[in-house]
């Protein structure tokens, strides 16, 4: 079994939307950034939605997530997962991130979208509803390629709702 933890947030001050996700996959935990994986949507999504080149260095992607006002992170800050499927999670190992916290740091958050169902569900599991009360909450398509049946074009258009104000 392989124990894997999750990244620090991408935020900045005046966050409005924080987009979690469940676990990083092995290909980011290996280049040691978000949506590492080549054929993830995440960033094409993103660029089209935030107006920057997805093919951008990540610095470049990270910066304009954050002059969009848009954080990222993910529900779990720890697990065990063989492999990178959300399905593979050993439930029982999950230990969440201070979601609440960093809510309570960045009360301009107004909205939280999730990458895919199982982000959702274990934000619902370790996230106490009334820390969240007043916040849109948003189940967006994974990005991910093992979400094959949704084409990029159906993603992109899920996606923009997030943006929407």
């Amino acid at each position: 079994m392989s124990h894997v933890q999750s990244f620090p947030p991408i935020i900045a001050p005046g966050a409005r939307l924080l987009i979690l996700g469940s676990m990083p996959g092995a290909a980011s935990l290996s280049a040691g950034q978000y949506y590492a994986h080549p054929r993830n949507a995440f960033w094409p999504i993103l660029g089209t939605l935030c107006g920057f080149p997805a093919e951008a260095p990540y610095a470049v992607r990270v910066a304009a997530l954050q002059v969009a006002g848009v954080a990222v992170w993910d529900v779990l800050q720890s697990c065990v997962r063989p492999g990178s499927l959300d399905t593979a999670i050993e439930r029982s190992s999950e230990v969440a991130n201070d979601i609440v916290g960093l809510l309570a740091r960045h009360p301009g958050i107004r909205r939280i979208g999730f990458n895919g169902g199982t982000a959702e569900a274990a934000f619902r599991r370790h996230v106490p509803a009334a820390a969240v009360a007043g916040l849109q909450l948003l189940r967006l398509p994974s990005t991910s390629p093992a979400n094959a049946s949704w084409s990029f074009e159906r993603k992109l258009a899920a996606w923009s709702a997030a943006f929407e104000e």
